[in-house]
C-alpha cells in the first residue's frame, strides 16, 4: 500500500492533488465486514453481518444505538467506530437536555462529519477509519446517511458498505424504487435479502447477521435471533417447495407417457376385441 513520500502525512498533498492516508482510510472501511441500511417513509432498518476473528471468539457489535429515534451501523475499524458512537451519544443526550426535544439527525450527521474532517487537517492526528450508516427518525421523516473518513457525508434511500458490499448495492438498486411505501416487516427481508448477497454462498442464518429497526411510534431496538430467523426460513424454504413440485410434475407426466403406451401394447395383442364405448 505504500505509495511515495507524499503518504506519510495526512495533511501533505501528492502532485495529483490527493491525500493518500485519508484514501486508505477509506480503503479501511472496504476491508470491514459488510453493513446495510434503507429506509421508507416510517421505517429504517440496519443490518450487518456477524465475523469473528476466530471460530474461538465472539463477533465484534457493528450496531450501535445512539437515542430511541437514531441509530449507526459500522464498517472499518471498529474501535473508531465505538469512539463515534460515544460522541453522538453525547451530543444527543445535551442536545435533549438542553432543548428539551430530539435531535434532528441531519444536525448530528453534521457534527459528526465535521469532526471527520479535522482529522484531515491536522498532522498529529490520523482520519477515522470507520464508515458509518446513520439511520433516524425526526420531525421530516425517515433518513439514512453515510459518513465518510474524509469528512463528507450523503443521504441515501438505500446503501451497504464494507467488504463485499458491491453485491448488496447491486441487489438495493434493483428494489430501491419500492422501498419508499415497503411495510416494516419488507423492510426487514430486503434487508435480510442484502445480507445474504454478500456472504457469496454461505448459507444465511441468523447467527450470521444483526438486524435492528427504528421507525414511527417504535425504538430503535434490535431484533431477536429467533424473529430473524423467521424471515429467513420464509424465503430459505421456496426453492425447496418449487423443486418438490417440479419433481411430482415430473413425475405426473411420467405417468400419463406410460398409460397410453400400455393401452397400445393391449390393442395389439386383442385386435379381435371390439373398442370400448367411450
Amino acid at each position: 500500500m505504500f505509495r511515495n513520500q507524499y503518504d506519510t502525512d495526512v495533511t501533505t498533498w501528492s502532485p495529483t492533488g490527493r491525500l493518500f492516508q485519508v484514501e486508505y482510510a477509506m480503503e479501511a472501511v472496504k476491508q470491514g465486514s459488510a453493513a446495510i441500511g434503507l429506509r421508507s417513509r416510517s421505517h429504517v432498518v440496519l443490518a450487518c453481518v456477524n465475523k469473528a476473528q476466530s471460530e474461538l471468539s465472539s463477533h465484534q457489535r457493528k450496531i450501535f444505538k445512539v437515542d430511541d429515534h437514531i441509530g449507526v451501523a459500522i464498517a472499518g475499524l471498529t474501535a473508531d467506530g465505538r469512539v463515534l458512537s460515544r460522541y453522538m451519544r453525547s451530543e444527543s443526550i445535551n442536545h435533549s437536555f438542553t432543548y428539551e426535544s430530539p435531535l434532528p439527525v441531519g444536525r448530528l450527521v453534521v457534527h459528526l462529519a465535521d469532526k471527520a474532517q479535522v482529522c484531515t487537517q491536522r498532522s498529529w492526528k490520523r482520519p477515522y477509519g470507520v464508515g458509518l450508516l446513520v439511520g433516524g427518525l425526526d420531525e421530516s421523516g425517515a433518513h439514512l446517511y453515510y459518513n465518510c473518513p474524509s469528512g463528507n457525508y450523503f443521504e441515501y434511500q438505500a446503501f451497504a458498505i464494507g467488504s463485499r458490499s458491491q453485491a448488496a448495492k447491486t441487489y438495493l438498486e434493483r428494489r430501491f424504487e419500492s422501498f419508499g411505501d415497503s411495510s416494516r416487516e419488507d423492510l426487514i427481508k430486503d434487508a435480510i435479502l442484502a445480507v445474504r448477497e454478500t456472504l457469496q454462498g454461505e448459507t444465511l442464518k441468523s447467527s450470521l447477521c444483526t438486524v435492528a429497526i427504528l421507525g414511527v411510534d417504535e425504538p430503535f431496538h434490535f431484533l431477536d435471533q429467533e424473529a430473524i430467523q423467521k424471515v429467513i426460513d420464509t424465503f430459505e424454504k421456496v426453492p425447496e417447495e418449487e423443486e418438490g413440485e417440479d419433481e411430482a410434475g415430473e413425475g405426473e407426466a411420467e405417468a400419463a407417457a406410460a398409460a397410453p403406451a400400455e393401452q397400445g401394447g393391449a390393442g395389439a395383442g386383442d385386435q379381435d376385441v371390439a373398442p370400448m364405448e367411450m
